[in-house]
């Protein structure tokens, strides 16, 4: 009959630890999912900023072959955009997100042979904008 007590003590050592695997590795899958959303973000907001780089060096590339009228392309960013930039901003437009004809428009300063490009963008629930800036001197030599 000792046995039969012994036995009785034990009969839930099994089901106890198998649930504390379970419980382990569930935390493990959660923290690797955990993991993959925020790399998913910050994935998204590389590619962002990428674009936005790709896009004012593109018109850094435009203004260098344009050197002689560097006074168009000046853009304050209200308003509608100089024609020399109408065709780049619709390409920001389509290209980031949060850019509309109200809000995070690009702001191009032209002082001299001096060139400011800020490049304004923001993601989906994301509260404040990000914003890229460029700066060259373009000069006739």
């Amino acid at each position: 009959m000792r046995f039969g007590k012994t036995g009785s003590k034990q009969g839930g050592a099994t089901l106890l630890e198998a649930m504390i695997g379970i419980l382990i590795f569930s935390l493990g899958i959660l923290a690797l999912v955990g993991m993959m959303a925020i790399a998913i973000k910050q994935t998204a907001e590389a590619k962002y900023r990428a674009d936005a780089s790709f896009l004012a060096n593109q018109l850094l590339g435009e203004m260098w072959v344009n050197r002689s009228n560097l006074a168009t392309y000046a853009y304050a960013g209200g308003g509608g955009p100089p024609a020399a930039l109408a065709n780049w901003v619709t390409s920001l437009q389509n290209t980031l997100p949060g850019i509309t004809g109200a809000v995070n428009q690009p702001i191009v300063t032209v002082v001299g042979s001096a060139v400011t490009i800020t490049v304004r963008w923001q993601p989906p629930a994301v509260a404040t904008p990000n914003n890229y800036m460029t700066v060259a001197f373009i000069t006739n030599s």
